[in-house]
């Protein structure tokens, strides 16, 4: 960190280690928060004041629109003005109030991204009311439980998830009163609901119930609980995240601040594209943040096998993303690059090069190759519809040749970024215009500090004289305040005022973070070796023949073994090599040699990267099913779900054991 004073400043020396906790690192905080944390002014109580003051500064202004398809054909986006929706919430927060929810208590939404969600959520802002985001993918057990652990009396709904609401309406019934849907209700429905107890309104319905009265509105409080968001989590149930007024007010403040010194603050003039679930922290603080810009948010129809056509659309100005969209953004623009001829492709790959390298040396993206921008660069825009000046990244780490290529993209600053439900969204990102932040999440944000806490037992040491390694543990003004009903799992996390994140960094010279690895997945084979399993998984990613991996292992058993999702192309491409039929995947799966071939690639990427001979795979079962939400096999964020995976795979797993030992004997 010798020269990390350039974007991060020194805020307290670390601490030694005790016979009760292991050594802390230093603690910093960014270069944009010298004088102190970024902190709320005195006079913002809610994120409700944001949205109120953006109606009055820009009444007629775009704010929400969607795209409507009649006929089977889609139109184009279409808008309700800041007015509209702010009178819309004011009638929608009557009409919860008339249901007997007072302030303070909870209110649920479920649904996937559209205007209502938004409306919904700002008319509980409006009256004091906490709101409780519902997964669309969560499933009807965690959306029963969380109904019932939050004490959920009312709840909005997507109109084509009424009928999921009601079936789960039998094991919530001592708190659920109250569905209204988003859309349209049918008289068999309402006949339903009727039978169960419970009173089932269409959005125009139970807008007639409230009043477009203002004035009386109930006084906000910076400790009050705004939001109550339930993580899906990898395992057992789903934690309820309490972020209080001042968390997310705050949080707003920040993405302005960070905006505004690696890009511009945004405005009217600013188009943002809504994809990503209104139900994760990311986007719905970006959403707010928008909203308080006079911005105008466009939402995706909800099918992802339209979203780029959306995107085109709506032509947004910023797009924020997560790799997995990237990665697939990237190898549609290669694989066309590669399909216009030999010739052009390796023009590309020069201009590419060209520019790659100056901005290593220090060139800024605009200076770095602007002749070559207009011949070669400019058109790579249009991809996200031409216009995006801002390109955010999070959830999990890009690969590092997909943060290049979208950083040399003309007239588009990108941003990686780090955060968890439980420091509101972002705790760190990258600074546009810093080449040296490529490959690390950047750092922290202007309202948290962060330090590294040693790991032992993973060799991790936050005082190495080398490069600072341990666990990211996070405190400020935008953290949670602990986990709803659950003072056991918040006494888990939060220690001496530090969250504890899981997650393993590393300190970089220029001040910037590094994702390295995750704590809590780490088990120790039966030989005494302690496997950080995410690493691995990391590294065998790099193999260019597989879309995913899993892998497994335990204290009972010497040797690893995964699951793995071939690349399609990349096992049909060794059918035609090896005389086998290309057509049938499932098929090609199941083949020994095409097994024995993948296992081969996979662990001489593992030499490449100098993994040890006990982190190699002894076997591995190829899967043709992608792991999916439906299965319940990864989180909405893309994470693996690991107990999930191991009961789903168990049968296969144990014939992988005994197949590898039988060969071993």
């Amino acid at each position: 960190m010798a020269s990390a004073v350039d974007h991060v400043l020194l805020v307290e020396e670390g601490r030694p280690a005790t016979a009760e906790h292991p050594s802390a690192g230093p603690v910093y905080r960014c270069k944009y928060a010298k004088d102190g944390l970024l902190d709320l002014p005195t006079d913002i109580d809610s994120p409700w004041q944001f949205f109120s003051e953006a109606v009055k500064k820009y009444p007629n202004e775009q704010m929400l629109g969607r795209r409507l398809t009649t006929d089977s054909k889609v139109g184009p986006y279409t808008w309700i003005t800041y007015k509209e929706a702010h009178d819309a919430a004011i009638r929608i927060g009557s009409a919860i109030r008339s249901r007997g929810v007072d302030p303070g208590h909870c209110c649920g939404i479920y649904g996937s991204n559209c205007p209502e969600w938004i409306i919904a959520m700002e008319a509980c802002m409006s009256q004091g009311i906490t709101y409780v985001p519902l997964y669309d993918t969560l499933g009807v057990n965690a959306v029963e439980f969380i109904i019932n652990h939050a004490e959920v009396s009312l709840v909005f709904v997507q109109e084509k998830t009424v009928s999921s609401i009601l079936s789960c309406q039998k094991g919530c019934s001592s708190n659920l009163k109250t569905i209204v849907s988003f859309g349209e209700v049918s008289s068999t429905q309402k006949e339903e609901a009727k039978n169960q107890c419970v009173s089932l309104f269409s959005w125009n319905e139970f807008s007639l119930m409230g009043n477009s009265d203002e004035k009386n509105l109930p006084r906000k409080r910076k400790t009050d609980i705004c939001t109550i968001m339930y993580t899906s989590g990898t395992t057992g149930e789903p934690k309820g995240v309490i972020l209080n007024n001042a968390a997310i007010s705050v949080q707003v403040l920040s993405i302005d601040k960070m905006l505004e010194v690696t890009d511009r603050s945004c405005d009217t003039t600013d188009v943002f594209f809504s994809y990503l679930p209104l139900a994760h922290c990311y986007d719905q603080v970006m959403e707010i943040y928008f909203l308080s810009r006079g911005s105008s948010v466009g939402y995706w129809r909800g099918d992802i096998r339209y979203l780029m056509d959306d995107v085109q659309a709506l032509k947004p100005t910023v797009f924020c993303g997560v790799p997995r969209v990237y990665d697939k953004l990237y190898a549609g623009i290669m694989q066309k690059i590669s399909a216009s001829g030999l010739l052009r492709k390796k023009l590309f790959d020069f201009a590419y090069n060209y520019k790659l390298g100056n901005m290593r040396k220090g060139f800024s993206q605009e200076e770095a190759s602007p002749r070559l921008d207009r011949l070669m660069f400019d058109k790579l825009k249009e991809a996200l519809g031409g216009r995006a000046h801002m390109l955010l990244s999070g959830a999990a780490p890009l690969p590092r040749h997909v943060e290049e290529f979208l950083r040399i993209i003309p007239a588009s600053n990108l941003s990686q970024g780090y955060g968890l439900t439980e420091s509101c969204g972002g705790s760190f990102t990258t600074l546009a215009g810093v080449f040296s932040m490529v490959g690390t999440v950047g750092v922290p944000m202007p309202t948290v500090e962060a330090r590294l806490v040693s790991v032992p037992e993973m060799g991790y040491d936050a005082f190495s004289a080398d490069v600072p390694r341990g666990e990211i543990c996070l405190r400020g003004n935008s953290m949670f305040s602990g986990y709803h009903k659950r003072q056991d799992l918040t006494d888990q996390v939060l220690i001496d005022g530090w969250f504890h994140t899981g997650d393993i960094g590393e300190w970089q010279e220029d001040g910037s973070m590094k994702i390295i690895d995750r704590k809590k997945n780490i088990f120790k084979l039966s030989q005494g070796e302690y496997v950080a399993v995410e690493n691995l998984e990391n590294t065998y990613s790099r193999c260019p023949l597989i879309a995913q991996i899993w892998i497994y292992g335990n204290s009972f058993e010497s040797f690893l073994v995964g699951v793995v999702v071939p690349d399609r192309k990349a096992i049909e491409d060794w059918a035609k090599l090896n005389n086998q039929s290309p057509n049938d995947f499932e098929s090609l799966c199941q083949n020994l040699k095409a097994q024995k071939y993948f296992l081969d690639e996979l662990n001489s990427t593992a030499k490449q990267y100098q993994l040890k001979g006990f982190e190699m795979l002894k076997a591995i079962h190829l899967e043709p099913n992608p792991f999916d939400i439906e299965r319940d096999l990864i989180t909405p964020t893309f994470k693996l779900k690991r107990p999930q995976l191991l009961q789903h795979y168990k049968g296969i797993v144990d014939q992988l054991y005994s197949e590898a030992k039988r060969s071993m004997a």
